[in-house]
This record gives structure tokens, C-alpha cells and sequence, in this order.
């Protein structure tokens, strides 16, 4: 029987936006809470955070300035229950 890894990998949320004051991310890793993993403003507008996740698959979004927005660097999307979409991202197991 093969042994499945369960390690959590470390992912780095990146996004740009200059004129942003706060930026956060929200997804079903944190039930969506997007005060639980703020990013941190870096030179030239760009926003960071690194987030450590078990494998599997996670919807997500940022929200800048209290709007909810995609992540323009990820093209995996998926619907959801509010008409809009959320961006989709699969950690895989680490072998």
C-alpha cells in the first residue's frame, strides 16, 4: 500500500495593486474568513502572502479594499453560488 503524504506545502498568493490600502485572501482553506490571511504590500504595489496548505484542491479570491476580486494570474476558475467565479488551485502531494 502506498503511504499518501499529508505534508502541507508552502504556497505564495501574489497580487498587484498599487492603489490598494488592504488586501487579504479568502478561499475554503479559511472558510472564507479574509481577515485570517492578510498580504503584506512589497515595492511596486505588489501584495504577498504565503499560505501553508495540506494537498487538494482550493477555491479562492482576493479581496482589495473590501471588494472581492480574481486572481488575474490563475485561469483555473469555477462557479459559485453567488453568479460569480472563484479561481481554483490544486496543491499536490509532495512524493
Amino acid at each position: 500500500m502506498e503511504k499518501v503524504s499529508k505534508a502541507r506545502k508552502r504556497i505564495i498568493f501574489r497580487l498587484t495593486a498599487t492603489e490598494a490600502a488592504e488586501v487579504s485572501i479568502g478561499g475554503d482553506f479559511n472558510n472564507w474568513n479574509a481577515q485570517k490571511h492578510l498580504l503584506r504590500r512589497k515595492p511596486g504595489g505588489i501584495w504577498e502572502a504565503a499560505v501553508m496548505l495540506p494537498p487538494g484542491q482550493y477555491e479562492y479570491k482576493f479581496k482589495v479594499d473590501e471588494v472581492w476580486c480574481n486572481d488575474p494570474a490563475n485561469n483555473h476558475m469555477c462557479d459559485n453560488p453567488f453568479g460569480t467565479r472563484n479561481n481554483v488551485l490544486s496543491v499536490e502531494d509532495r512524493k
